[in-house]
Order: structure tokens, then sequence, then C-alpha cells
């Protein structure tokens, strides 16, 4: 009986021993099932982490690569500048730095809101105007290239000749044919310089921008607008021909376009017609009127943004306007014209001036009727009606008035200055 107590004792402890290791596995067993799962949840945290970035990582890699490939496409279409259809040089930099002596300040022949403009030598002899677009420009990249490709397409002999361009490292230069008189404003707002303009020569000249006009307006394979047109961007050459420069700012009219709007409006105060300063539209009527102001520049001798009077406050424009009116047109003329002029044709001119300025566009005439009547005496003109901006400044304004740019009905305005 006590073999069988102590077997039973033995084997129950045994039977214990096998029960806790059972127990022991078991427990090691869930641990390594739990182990196990945790490590399958963290894999999947870490695989879904790494998608993550990975995806992150490759939409950054091609947003890059494409803003790459478009900059180097945006970088050799400005460099090229529409090639395939010119025929225009490119001038290499070091040949314009030596003729323009490294862009000395003493090669300066003018200032405008592009940049300054250098007379140069080239090795052949030729004498040459640099047109440099300044880092601080008031116009860019984008009017460079639109007037090396409008006068590229453009010949005419009252349109100044592109000869090249220059892009190269960051300049970004025209090369004209140089004008050896200068700028039409140069000469006739100078009381020294004027006298040197007589009637004749100050008539031709008028002509001479009218047909330039007519040209671009119906004459060119282009029905071009102007937008810019201004005393200052009158070059004379050696026998005083006026010739039409600056295409900057220019657009191309296509089909049956007549009329174009743009929310920024850019000119030069005293030459922008009342449409496009105040709601930005454009057409061949606002060329007109430009040139209706510029016409009556030429026969006083003043200018119509600084013009001031004692006894009003008008603009030029409206100070013709009255004269006009009372029967004194004549005293519009410039004091030193009045023993040589002609008094008919300065007549001719102050209508027709008159007439391109009319403050509504339908009004004013085409370049067509401006060429034919400056061009033919005792023909019957229509009778002028009120210029635009007819209104009397205060006395500040009329004597001196600012560069900054202004706001009209929302449409921002910068006004670039004359060189």
């Amino acid at each position: 009986m006590l073999e069988m107590v102590e077997v039973d004792a033995y084997y129950g402890s045994e039977n214990s021993l096998i029960l806790e290791s059972s127990a022991k596995m078991s427990k090691t067993c869930m641990s390594r099932v739990a182990a196990s799962e945790s490590d399958r949840k963290r894999w999947r945290k870490r695989s879904v982490l790494i998608a993550a970035i990975s995806a992150v990582v490759g939409t950054f890699i091609l947003s890059f690569l494409t803003w790459f490939s478009f900059q180097r496409r945006k970088i050799r279409t400005g460099s090229e500048v529409e090639n395939e259809d010119m025929e225009l040089p490119l001038f290499d930099l070091v040949t314009v730095t030596s003729a323009t002596e490294n862009f000395s300040c003493a090669n300066v022949i003018g200032e405008g809101g592009f940049g300054p403009v250098y007379k140069g030598i080239l090795p052949d002899g030729q004498e040459i105007a640099v047109k440099r677009l300044s880092k601080y420009s008031g116009q860019g990249v984008q009017e460079l290239k639109n007037e090396i490709v409008l006068i590229d397409k453009l010949q005419h002999r009252n349109l100044v000749k592109l000869l090249g361009y220059c892009l190269e490292r960051e300049e970004r230069m025209l090369i004209y044919e140089f004008m050896p008189n200068t700028s039409l404003d140069y000469i006739i707002f100078d009381s020294s310089r004027k006298a040197s303009l007589a009637w004749k020569s100050r008539f031709e000249i008028a002509m001479g921008i009218s047909r330039g006009l007519l040209y671009l307006h119906q004459d060119s394979r282009l029905r071009i607008i102007h937008r810019d047109l201004k005393t200052s961007n009158i070059l004379l050459d050696s026998d005083m021909n006026a010739k039409i420069s600056d295409f900057g700012l220019a657009k191309i009219f296509t089909g049956d376009q007549v009329e174009g709007k743009t929310k920024r409006v850019i000119g030069t105060y005293g030459y922008m017609s009342p449409e496009y300063a105040v709601d930005g539209k454009y057409s061949v009527k606002s060329d007109v009127f430009s040139i209706g102001v510029i016409i009556l520049e030429i026969v006083s001798g003043r200018k119509n943004r600084n013009f001031h009077h004692l006894e009003h406050h008008h603009n030029l424009l409206g100070h013709a306007w009255l004269l006009w009116t009372e029967g004194k047109a004549l005293e519009l003329t410039d004091e030193c014209l009045k023993e040589s002029c002609s008094e008919s044709q300065v007549l001719r001119c102050i209508q027709v001036g008159l007439l391109c300025v009319q403050k509504l566009p339908e009004d004013r005439p085409t370049m067509a009727s401006v060429v034919f009547w400056l061009g033919n005496e005792g023909l019957v003109l229509l009778q002028p009606k009120k210029p635009g901006f007819f209104i009397e400044r205060n006395s500040m304004e009329s004597i001196e008035s600012t560069d900054e740019g202004y706001l009209t009905n929302n449409v921002s305005i910068s006004i670039l200055e004359p060189r």
C-alpha cells in the first residue's frame, strides 16, 4: 500500500511538472504569436510609411523634372526668339561690348522705360544704336521679343530699321541703325535747338510719321497697333526723315479684329487716348489720337503734358481747341516759325491734329484720311469736336506733373518716360 501511494505521489508530481511545462509552453507560444502579430503590424505601418514617403518624393521629383523641362524650353525659346521665321543676325556680346566701348556712359544717347540706348561703331565702321534692357526696366524680355518679331516683319522708309539682336548671358539688346539727329522731342522741345527745324522740315516729319502709321494700320502684311506713339519714339536720320521706333508695346490685329482690351494699360501721359487710359481699350483710333497730339506739338513746339497757360489750366489740346473756336488758331504756331511758315499748311495741320484728338474714337479719322488731308491743299475738312481730356486741371497740375503710375477705374496705368 505504501508503494502505491509513493507511486501515485511520484506520478502526481510528474503530472504536475508536465502540466506546468505545458502551461509554460502554451504561454510561450501565445507570447510568440502576440510578438509575431505585433511585428506584422509594425511591418505594415512601416510599409505604409515607406509607400507614402516614396509617393511624396516621386511626386516632387516628377514636378521638378517637369519644371526643369519647362524652364529649359522657355530659355531656349527666349534665346531663339522664333528664329525659324527670322533673318536677323544674332550679335555676340563681345562685338556689342567693344562697339559701345564697354557700354561707356559717354556713349549713352537716350534713356527710356526699356533702358539706356548707346551709340556704337562696328569693326567695319558702321554706326549703330544699341538698346539695352535694364534690370530695373519698366518693360521686360517679352516686350523685347515682341519688338524683334514685329520689326523683322515690317519694312518701310518711315520705320526704324532693326539690324539684329543680342541675347547672351543676362544681356538682352536690340541693335538698330544709328539716327544721327536723335529723336524729335530732343529738338522741338529745346529752346536753343528748335529754331534749327524749319517749318518745311516739320511738315515733312508730320507727313512721314503719318505714312509710317498708315503702313502699320493698313498696308503691311500685319495690322499693327503701336500703342506708345510719342515724340521720343520718332527718330530722325541724317536727312531729317522721320522713323517710328519702339514696338515693344505693339499689338497685332488679325482677321476682322478692330479693337482690343487690356487690364495692363502701359503708355505715356499726354499721348494716350481717353478710351485706352480709362478702359484699357485700344484700336487704330488710339494711335490716331497719339499722332494728333504729335502734330499739335510739332506746330507749337510745346509739350502736351507740361503745357500751362496764364489764362486757363487746359493742356495743349484744350488750348488749341480754344484758339480754334475763337478763330485764333495761328497763335498756336511756334514763335520761331512765324516768319517762315506757310499759314495754310499750319492751319491744315492744326485742324487735322484736332480731328485726330477728338474724344470719341468713331469721330477720329483713319490714317488714310490723315495722309490724304495733309498732302492736299484746298480740301474742305470737317470741323473738329471737343478733344479728349478737355477739362481744366488745378494750377499745380498744369505747371508740374508726376511720373508716378495712377489708377483710373481700377485699371493700372504705368507711365513710361520718353528718352
